[in-house]
């Protein structure tokens, strides 16, 4: 997880808390998702057969702040979602994580962000890993010119690229996204994808997902 810092690009409109570009694309807000938090709460809480009053007690919170965030609204925390994961033994970005379409784009300063209670600390969701998934993890170097064209990789395979220098067109072949420092972008790694340096030294992680 990141800290949420600068912004490129503004809000879109729709749901709470999200928007799609030009494209289609899915891009969300700093916005906590307080329906998907909520949804998951519930269905955790039912899953492990306590009571409202029995979660709030093994997390350390008040029962009120958990009946406000099963009821879609509050702001949450990092260390409250942290208590509520361990308690209901599930991983904190399963909990706070909404469906993903199917490219996904987060800009600088947008994404979902979550604040800390006692210190000046920012932590911004990108992406959660799915069950019986495995991610390795690449640092990439690129440098203006050809493109780095990608045949499809093996069935299933998702791409995430966050860019940290210079700047890049990245993701699908025929609908590619510039990103610019600290813009991140998932899309299906099993399709032609390419990655093309718009400024010398670019850099970014490259993670890819396998199922």
């Amino acid at each position: 997880m990141t800290a949420d810092k600068g912004a490129h690009g503004s809000e879109g409109a729709g749901e709470p808390g999200r928007g799609a570009d030009e494209g289609g694309r899915e891009r969300q807000s700093g916005r906590a998702p307080l329906a998907a938090i909520a949804e998951s709460l519930q269905r955790e809480r039912r899953r492990a057969g306590l009571s409202l009053a029995e979660v709030a007690r093994r997390a350390g919170i008040a029962k009120s702040t958990l009946s406000q965030l099963e009821s879609g609204t509050g702001n949450p925390s990092v260390e409250t979602l942290w208590a509520l994961s361990v308690t209901l033994n599930v991983a904190f970005a399963q909990l706070v994580d909404p469906p993903r379409p199917r490219v996904r784009v987060i800009r600088a300063g947008e994404g979902v962000a979550f604040a800390a209670e006692r210190a000046d600390y920012v932590a911004t969701l990108l992406a959660s890993c799915p069950p019986h998934a495995r991610r390795d993890i690449y640092l990439v170097s690129v440098q203006p010119g050809t493109a780095r064209e990608s045949d499809p990789h093996a069935p299933g395979m998702i791409e995430h690229v966050v860019l940290s220098t210079g700047r890049a067109l990245v993701g699908l072949t025929d609908d590619p996204v510039e990103l610019h420092p600290g813009d991140y972008i998932a899309y299906p790694g099993d399709e032609p994808h390419i990655f093309r340096a718009l400024e010398p030294d670019t850099l970014a992680v490259l993670v890819q997902e396998h199922h």
